[in-house]
């Protein structure tokens, strides 16, 4: 059972990583860079992040995930005390799918663009186990992203923040080698 909670518990576990960051930047560093002709703010990256998994647990209703029908709030991206409130209540809706774990294994069609200019994209099957997978790379890549901006503004965030699972895992297992060498 614990290993089909995996996914589910990876994104939670993100999702509080980023609430933790939040609550240690200031508002002027969250919407810092923001804006139509500025795309480099950290409030626009978790705007991005937060309405995928907005995405997924709207489509527990119709069975359809549509990322290209995202809101686009902005209060998201300038409103830093906002975002984290809604990060919880994500976290919240992705506790509450852990109480039924078959739901995982729902199927759900997809919809995401997959082009420039491309209309109507086609939909494709997944499963929400496979969107939660999807959904951790998602965050982590943005999540590097977010770490970089914060540097050149003179933060520094978590060694841990916007690295993979798998690059964790594997530079415990390299440092464990150098010890014992």
């Amino acid at each position: 059972m614990q290993n089909q909670l995996a996914a589910l518990q990876s994104n939670i576990h993100f999702l509080n990583q980023g609430i933790e960051l939040l609550s240690s930047v200031s508002d002027e560093l969250y919407t810092k860079n923001n804006g139509p002709y500025n795309k480099s703010g950290i409030g626009r990256h978790f705007r991005h992040i937060i309405e995928h998994y907005f995405s997924l647990i709207d489509s527990k209703y119709i069975g359809l995930i549509d990322y290209d029908a995202r809101e686009r709030n902005l209060r998201l991206e300038n409103d830093r005390e906002f975002m984290i409130s809604s990060l919880r209540e994500v976290v919240s809706s992705l506790q509450e799918l852990s109480n039924t774990p078959e739901k995982l294994a729902q199927t759900v069609q997809i919809r995401s663009n997959e082009g420039v200019g491309e209309d109507n994209s086609p939909l494709s099957d997944s499963t929400i186990r496979r969107e939660l997978q999807f959904l951790i790379s998602h965050t982590v890549h943005h999540y590097a992203l977010i770490g970089l901006i914060l540097e050149t503004l003179g933060f520094k965030p978590d060694e841990s923040f916007g690295v993979a699972p798998s690059t964790l895992k594997y530079e415990q297992q390299k440092q464990a080698v150098e010890k014992a060498s």
